[in-house]
């Protein structure tokens, strides 16, 4: 009887830990940042996803085909931009490793040259492919400070630099807007 009592009582305690929260920000840890009231991000899907139907999903901005298509798709229905803003899709450009280009939504500006994402299917190996990631930290590494290089978190450090469009950013509005 005792052995099922504590056995009880552990499995009480494993369910009161299981509703913990996330772990608080930190200057060391900022990818736990919680994001703001404004965005709301939906559930992940349950299976494998790419960038596209993601950012889709996430912003609202109603584009489809390749990610590196969406800048020149966005012109006459979007306004875009080189400066960061909440719900924004940055739009990378297509490069050798990125072929079809790559669409994150930018959930956070944490400073003029580094904001956090969330996007789908960054990454090569097969924990990362097809996955969502939220609070992934992006800087700005362009001359300019306009957001046309930048570098992506990448669970070790700061990967390669990538080229950029800049930031399409939902509603109506259409380019220059």
């Amino acid at each position: 009887m005792q052995g099922m009592i504590r056995a009880l009582g552990g499995l009480v305690l494993l369910a009161l830990a299981a509703c913990a929260g996330p772990a608080p920000p930190t200057a060391t840890n900022p990818t736990t940042t919680a994001l703001p009231p404004e965005m709301v991000l939906p559930p992940p899907p349950r299976g494998p996803v790419q960038c596209v139907p993601y950012a889709r999903l996430v912003s609202g901005i109603a584009l489809r085909g390749d990610a590196w298509t969406w800048w020149r798709q966005a012109e006459p229905r979007y306004a875009r931009g080189r400066t960061p803003r909440p719900g924004a899709v940055l739009a990378f450009a297509r490069t050798r490793a990125l072929p079809r280009g790559h669409v994150s939504v930018v959930t956070r500006v944490v400073g003029a040259r580094e904001i956090l994402v969330t996007h789908a299917n960054w990454g090569n190996t097969a924990a990362t492919r097809g996955r969502v990631a939220s609070g992934v930290r992006v800087i700005d590494t362009s001359p300019g400070n306009d957001w046309s290089e930048l570098r992506v978190w990448n669970g070790d450090g700061f990967g390669r630099v990538y080229p950029a469009h800049g930031f399409i950013y939902p509603g109506a509005g259409g380019a220059g807007a």
